[in-house]
């Protein structure tokens, strides 16, 4: 296979980009995705806009290659719940990962330990963006979509359908929050335990690794491509940014600074420790003996947009702001927790709330912003910690376009890390999956990237800034009421 395009179904903005045989990319596309924010914390997509979208992109980037490519491969983001008819139609809007409409229940589900329950049997977390609560929510309050429904899927699996006419839906989407991961099924404990057991048979069983889909009819004219041409269509955007990261090794992980501030860890082993606090997933990957120990916080590039939004800036103004401000921010902290939905990882709370402290008349702006930067750094380096990171650590995502950030990143983990040049890793790892799937027996070669290392000069005062952050973390997480919720029954959980 010499091209394939691969395409990232975003949660802002949808990519699709060309690559050769080598990994090098010949040409890509983007376009803007909309998001309903509804009261409540609802946040809801259209399908229907969504496949549009990615019927754009192919189509540009077809043309500007000027030629017809061998496959098409998928990925995209994750959780949230994406309904649909038998034909592959939405019954409702697609419900976002970022929609709080459950957080209420969440927040039951921790104290009454529904969540521990669940998670002894799938090591998977469970916040509001997720099939557990959301199907849940729907059955007391909208029970008629879940009527209409066929299929309770997910973003990529939803696309692909509408392209290929077949349901196939990747075992790493499948993992939260109900699935084995140790054998690829739903476990009926973690239905029961949510009350959806009723529901199972809207839940499409993992396929196999290697599936290869086909273009029908329709999805060959919205792309504009031959039908039958091959499809992938998974895994979703975490595992896939991590193999496009050039993650290879046990012990090795990636750091997403995206909108989602996600970190994962390769493992060759699932422990699914009942006293741990249930938070996270074990992500299953294209290897059956591999999984990825993810810890995708809520908040990642949307707390640095907010926090320019405030005092009048734009990313452009990023390094420059960075410039201005010593470590430490002269004082400054901030809690980066702004989502509706509270937090994921590596901690379940829905109350959680950001914050900044140590503001005085000789704040300026830029202390702001370095504040929330070097709090994204604690919160990653948090999150890391809880995966296991003990190898090498990739960092991608659109943070990486600041080297400032990234080096800050860098000091703040106390370690080096890796950057990938090609900027859509996760294109390039759903590629890469596509051509193993094509090829039996392809091995991506390490692509190119770039090192930056801690600055020594500054690793005790971020060592001492971590343990602060730390230590004002467990005493607010007192204050949202978290600490001591049973991880299961007649369990303890056992803080990280």
């Amino acid at each position: 296979m010499r091209t394939i395009i691969g395409v990232d179904i975003g949660t802002s903005v949808t990519k699709a980009v060309a690559f050769d045989a080598g990994g090098g990319s010949l040409a890509s596309a983007s376009r803007r995705s909309h998001l309903e924010m509804l009261p409540g914390g609802r946040v809801e997509q259209d399908l229907d806009a969504v496949v549009s979208g990615v019927g754009a992109v192919v189509r540009e980037v077809a043309a500007k290659l000027g030629r017809l490519p061998d496959a098409v491969a998928l990925t995209g983001q994750g959780d949230g719940l994406w309904l649909r008819d038998s034909g592959g139609r939405a019954v409702r809007p697609a419900i976002s990962w970022m929609d709080a409409r459950a957080s209420d229940l969440v927040t039951r589900w921790l104290t009454d330990g529904t969540i521990g329950t669940a998670y002894a049997h799938t090591g998977s977390g469970m916040f509001p963006g997720c099939h557990g609560p959301l199907l849940n929510w729907l059955q007391e309050h909208e029970p008629h979509s879940l009527d209409r429904a066929a299929v309770a899927g997910y973003c990529v699996d939803a696309v692909a359908q509408r392209l290929t006419g077949r349901v196939c839906l990747d075992a790493s989407d499948a993992t939260l929050p109900f699935l084995d991961p140790r054998t690829r099924r739903y476990a009926p404990e973690a239905l029961a335990a949510c009350g959806v057991a009723g529901r199972a048979g809207l839940l499409p069983a993992p396929a196999p690794p290697g599936t290869v889909l086909a273009l029908h009819g329709q999805g060959a004219g919205l792309l504009g491509l031959p039908e039958g041409l091959p499809v992938v269509a998974g895994p979703y955007d975490l595992p896939a940014c991590a193999i496009g990261s050039g993650v290879r090794e046990v012990g090795d992980g990636v750091l997403i600074l995206g909108t989602t501030l996600a970190s994962q860890v390769l493992t060759d082993r699932v422990d699914l420790d009942p006293l741990a606090e249930p938070a996270g997933m074990w992500l299953c990957t294209p290897a059956p003996d591999r999984w990825l120990r993810a810890m995708p916080a809520m908040v990642g590039t949307a707390a640095l947009e907010w926090v320019l939004a405030l005092v009048g800036a734009t990313t452009a103004d990023v390094d420059a702001l960075l410039a201005d401000s010593p470590p430490g921010a002269r004082g400054v902290r901030a809690f980066p927790f702004l989502s509706e939905a509270g937090e994921r990882a590596p901690f379940v709370e829905p109350s959680a709330q950001g914050r900044l402290d140590g503001l005085s008349l000789a704040t300026g702006r830029a202390d702001a912003v370095r504040a929330v930067c070097e709090a994204i750094g604690y919160a990653a380096r948090h999150c890391l910690e809880a995966a296991g990171l003990s190898g090498t650590l990739a960092l991608c995502g659109g943070g990486t376009r600041s080297l400032t950030w990234a080096r800050l990143i860098a000091d703040v983990l106390g370690r080096p890390v890796r950057i990938p040049l090609e900027e859509q890793v996760g294109a390039l790892g759903v590629v890469s999956v596509a051509r193993g799937s094509l090829s039996p027996g392809y091995e991506a070669p390490p692509g190119p990237h770039q090192v930056v290392g801690p600055r020594e000069d500054v690793r005790a005062l971020y060592e001492d800034g971590y343990a602060r952050y730390r230590a004002e973390l467990a005493a607010a997480r007192t204050a949202w009421g978290s600490p001591a919720r049973p991880a299961g029954p007649g369990h303890a959980v056992r803080p990280l």
